[in-house]
């Protein structure tokens, strides 16, 4: 199984030689390990170092700060090809895809010397933490704040659900460094919060239905001080920053829940081919066929969604309204992948011993983070 029987239009020969990197990187250092690593609920700082020394973290970084200077499709080829090859969450794309970003558009010459070399190499591991015990999606109500303090932020609040969190060397916090300003999402800022300040604590790596190798958490700021130079870009631009970088992280969900979906239709066909039941391969009975031609061809829509996205994105053209369609639809059709290839395994399917019930617990939280498919509709309904 592998995705070179796709005929795809978004990537150039250089994309695809790259592709071939990623994919043995993955078969080698990574899904040999996915086992240990869910049962562990961790994957180890060690393996951080030996994607960076391949180019696998941050291409997008600028050569000057130690990246490559490529584009966002070779991001894209990285999130394909994990999602394809492993049903590990490794936390890369969180760092290469979501916080590389913010700290190459909106980062001080300082920030980025220091930070992006370090996140290009593995030698850090970032977090971004949004999401606190009483906000979700409305971020404008977060209660975390930042007082100043002459030339330091004094940081108070707590988060969870934080990617990366038991792991991450630098946190990018959200915090009110304006609790009173109106409209409340101008009070809102990114602060750079490194994890050996004095009063940041880790919490439980939280336990979960699925994804069980990452590393989700709580974490607590008490009176955590760091310098005003922390913030990251202008303060108060916080929500300002966050609402620009969303499509970005909405459509890398896209990709990499297409490319999961791709691998539970590979496996499933696979399976169904070698199961039999009254005498003959489940596949020869009309209903399978029917289940996956049917799943069959909304993968190929979505694979000339993927490439159609993917193009506008490498032109700076796609808007938030069409990537918050893109991480809607492909998370869509993951869960719907999923639940019907699972019931094309029978009782097999729900055996953990068995990848589509890992999958199955998997997938149910690419619909929540990132956005809920029902805000997702709210932001497409708002530009009809």
């Amino acid at each position: 199984m592998s995705l070179d029987a796709l005929h795809r239009t978004a990537y150039t020969e250089d994309h695809e030689a790259f592709r071939s990197t990623v994919r043995q990187f993955v078969a080698k250092e990574i899904e040999p390990n996915s086992n240990t690593w869910d049962e562990e609920g961790l994957v180890p700082k060690a393996i951080w170092p030996k994607a960076g020394e391949i180019g696998l973290l941050c291409p997008t970084v600028p050569e000057e700060y130690g990246g490559l200077g490529l584009d966002f499709g070779y991001n894209a080829i990285i999130n394909e090809e994990f999602s394809y090859g492993t049903d590990v969450a490794t936390g890369f794309s969180l760092q290469t895809d979501i916080v590389a970003n913010y700290l190459i558009e909106y980062g001080s010459e300082e920030q980025k010397a220091h930070w992006l070399p370090k996140m290009v190499s593995g030698e850090i591991v970032t977090a971004i933490a949004m999401t606190e015990p009483g906000t979700g999606s409305d971020l404008q109500g977060m209660r975390t704040t930042a007082k100043q303090d002459g030339n330091h932020y004094v940081i108070n609040g707590a988060k969870t659900y934080i990617t990366n969190g038991q792991n991450a060397d630098l946190i990018l916090v959200c915090v009110k460094t304006d609790p009173d300003a109106q409209p409340a999402y101008k009070g809102v800022s990114i602060v750079l919060v490194e994890a050996d300040r004095d009063g940041f604590k880790r919490g439980r790596n939280l336990d979960k239905i699925g994804l069980d190798a990452a590393d989700t958490s709580e974490l607590f700021f008490e009176d955590v001080r760091v310098p005003i130079t922390n913030c990251l870009g202008e303060e108060g631009m916080g929500f300002i920053y966050l609402m620009t970088e969303l499509p970005q992280e909405r459509l890398s969900i896209a990709i990499g829940a297409q490319a999961a979906a791709q691998r539970t239709f590979d496996q499933t066909v696979e399976f169904v081919r070698e199961r039999k039941a009254f005498g003959k391969p489940i596949l020869d009975f009309q209903n399978t066929r029917f289940v996956l031609a049917d799943l069959k061809t909304k993968l190929q829509v979505g694979w000339a969604h993927i490439d159609w996205a993917l193009a506008r994105h490498l032109k700076r053209e796609l808007t938030p309204e069409e990537a918050s369609s893109a991480k809607l639809w492909h998370t869509e059709l993951q869960g719907e992948m999923v639940d019907k290839c699972l019931q094309l395994h029978g009782g097999a399917g729900f055996m953990n011993e068995y990848p589509i019930a890992k999958q199955f617990r998997g997938a149910r939280v690419t619909r929540i983070f990132g956005g809920t498919s029902e805000i997702m509709k709210e932001l497409i309904g708002r530009k009809l």
